[in-house]
């Protein structure tokens, strides 16, 4: 592939190479949780097929060398990151998102379906039900820094207590993770138009921010029938199911057929 774009750029280099083989022949674009990065993702290479690259999004405006304001809607997210998917399409890809990077997945997906030339091959959901089913609840990205803690620690699993007891590191992680609440607490569909591409959803078993049942309501976006998996785990049972989730990603990802046309 070309060289993706420099990581330390200010309002480029989104994507970050966690490794794969010298020659890819897929590649795997992976979008991380609210307050999360690509160190989400650097395990999944050494669990995937050894043809697959794994490139992970940094969300625009999550890195400390990000320069000027920090996007906080998902349709400022996507408009950054759009080209710089574009320019990484050489190879077939997929996306896999989770929680936030669901949804962030999902409007990447429609966008870039829009150019068939830059289509992805499958698109990859988890922990979060259908763009149009989204239930915010009352906001919680503005509020004092231990109640906006708490609160999203009873939502979601919230801030390892390790970090909440180190007040340097809670300050350089506050901005990026209220950024990333409030695009999900502002969030509505960007478009009415459904993914063309095979949509697999995963979900934890004890999860309830989606329960699994709500899990099936990704059909409403998908114009293929959808798959549903659920592993044990709450919402972030991708940390302890990480091999069984990446086996099921291998195993869902079958690229279509180049048509050729002949003589």
């Amino acid at each position: 592939m070309a060289a993706l774009p420099n990581p330390s750029a200010a309002r480029r280099g989104c994507l970050v190479n966690l490794g794969g083989p010298p020659s890819p022949r897929r590649r795997l674009l992976c979008v991380p949780f609210a307050g999360g990065g690509p160190a989400a993702y650097r395990q999944w290479a050494a669990t995937l097929p050894p043809d697959v690259e794994v490139v992970a999004v940094q969300l625009p405006g999550r890195s400390p060398a990000w320069r000027g304001p920090v996007p906080s809607s998902i349709s400022e997210i996507v408009d950054i990151l759009r080209p710089e998917v574009e320019a990484a399409t050489d190879l077939p890809f997929a996306l896999f998102g989770h929680s936030l990077g669901a949804l962030v997945a999902f409007e990447l997906a429609v966008a870039l379906e829009a150019q068939p030339a830059t289509a992805p091959s499958h698109l990859f959901v988890s922990g979060r039900t259908s763009p149009t089913r989204v239930r915010v609840g009352a906001p919680i990205n503005d509020l004092p820094d231990d109640v906006f803690l708490d609160a999203l620690s009873t939502r979601f699993g919230g801030v390892p207590d390790a970090i909440r007891a180190e007040p340097d590191l809670l300050a350089l992680l506050l901005p990026a993770l209220r950024a990333d609440v409030r695009a999900f607490e502002t969030y509505a569909p960007l478009t009415d138009r459904k993914v063309g591409c095979p949509v697999h959803v995963y979900g934890g078993l004890t999860d309830v921010h989606p329960r699994p049942s709500e899990l099936a309501s990704w059909q409403d976006v998908a114009e293929q029938e959808i798959t549903v998996r659920v592993f044990p785990g709450d919402h972030f049972y991708l940390n302890g199911s990480r091999a069984a989730l990446t086996a099921d990603i291998a195993g869902s990802w079958v690229e279509r057929p180049v048509e050729t046309v002949g003589p």
